[in-house]
């Protein structure tokens, strides 16, 4: 099994995560204590049940990947919890944040270091961590700037200023979805290594899709803002049949496989990801065609409600005709980048061909003896010698799931 790379760029992507998450935390309390000065109770409780709801929703992830894996730590700051303290640290939702400190404190080891047991384990941690971003921010975030954009909708506050916060919000949430596809780009093959410009169509696409779904949602919550819970559940009740009828094996026990069933009919609410092996043409095509239906009838809804019973502000009916129809390009326009994403930038290999290779009990005793022997204050001066052999380090069986349903 070859050992996998961590390169500067993934540790900078890791260091922005970081400052992304704290600066997510900062502006989720602006947001509360703005609601709660402002008496808008009903907007502070559907905040706090998205923000609560998402935070043990990515706990239990992260705990459930804990006791995969028997609870092994293989980082000295994971280590020095006992068993007891990291279950009380997710209990109190802070569980992710000792995994940031965990792949930070490898990444900067295989800086230092000529072995490549840390680079190996940072790749390995960061996996995880990638995998725990996007849950949140398809739990937390998108539903968040949701929230925000409708509340801005409803008081007619539309200004360039506004404008750049929700796009700033949207390119956000593009770019924790960028980070995951950098992590599926660690298992290709050297040959097959894809340039940063395929990550960038990959984020100009979600960017464009992610931004139409969510103003679609949002003009529609505008109007009819007791619907939208109606419409949500019923569109991930159907999104989670078709989950469910995939047969997912994602994760290594049965309640946690259909926690995560339930959470892609989440995702899937908002941007497609896929799910199982093999050429997923027609059901990302008739995904698509669902989603492009369902934003036309949501902004024809409310286009005909600003028309028939407007708000406090009147708009002409040419321009909701107008802001309508752009949202619906704007999501034609992402499906056209995500076509030449896949036209000129990916590519399609089978499963043997992916980097490192099926995860068995073999690789994971390996892994521990490396995890156990590894001596991170090696003397300075034992570095000019010559490199030991790289070792054979588990790969995430869980991040590899997933790249051989994108890539093959």
């Amino acid at each position: 099994m070859g050992v996998f790379k961590y390169s500067l760029v993934d540790f900078l992507f890791i260091c922005a995560g970081l400052l992304f998450l704290l600066l997510d935390i900062g502006l989720d309390i602006y947001a509360v204590v703005s609601f709660y000065q402002e008496k808008a109770y009903v907007s502070l409780g559907i905040l706090l049940l998205l923000l609560v709801g998402s935070s043990f929703l990515v706990q239990a992830f992260s705990w459930l990947w804990y006791s995969y894996e028997d609870f092994e730590r293989q980082t000295k700051v994971e280590k020095c919890l006992s068993l007891c303290q990291l279950k009380i640290l997710h209990v109190f939702q802070l569980g992710i944040y000792f995994r940031h400190a965990g792949v930070v404190e490898m990444s900067v080891c295989s800086f230092l270091t000529k072995r490549n047991d840390p680079e190996s384990i940072a790749v390995y941690l960061s996996h995880d961590l990638s995998m725990l971003r996007l849950i949140e921010t398809f739990s937390e975030s998108a539903p968040q700037l949701v929230l925000m954009l409708t509340i801005i909708m409803q008081r007619g506050e539309l200004d360039p200023v506004t404008v750049l916060k929700a796009l700033g919000s949207a390119s956000a949430i593009a770019f924790s979805v960028t980070m995951y596809h950098r992590s599926l780009r660690s298992f290709l093959p050297d040959k097959k290594k894809q340039q940063m410009i395929s990550s960038v169509v990959y984020f100009l696409w979600n960017l464009f899709l992610i931004s139409s779904r969510l103003t679609a949602l949002a003009l529609f919550a505008s109007m009819l803002p007791c619907f939208i819970f109606t419409h949500f559940f019923c569109s991930w009740v159907v999104l989670f049949f078709f989950v469910w009828q995939s047969k997912t094996d994602f994760m290594d026990s049965p309640r946690g496989e259909w926690l995560y069933r339930a959470t892609v009919g989440l995702i899937w609410y908002f941007d497609w990801f896929n799910v199982v092996e093999g050429r997923t043409r027609y059901k990302t095509m008739l995904y698509h065609g669902y989603m492009l239906v369902d934003i036309s009838l949501l902004c024809s809804l409310w286009c005909w409600k600003m028309i028939t019973e407007p708000l406090d502000f009147v708009i002409s009916p040419l321009y909701a005709g107008i802001t309508a129809g752009s949202v619906v390009v704007v999501y034609i326009l992402g499906l056209v980048s995500k076509m030449i994403y896949y036209t000129c930038c990916h590519p399609n290999l089978a499963k043997g061909e992916l980097k490192g290779e099926p995860f068995d009990e073999t690789d994971f005793a390996v892994c521990q003896a490396s995890v156990r022997h590894l001596d991170i204050d090696e003397d300075v001066t034992n570095r000019s010698g010559p490199s030991p052999p790289a070792p054979n380090i588990k790969q995430n069986k869980r991040m590899r799931k997933l790249a051989e349903n994108f890539y093959s």
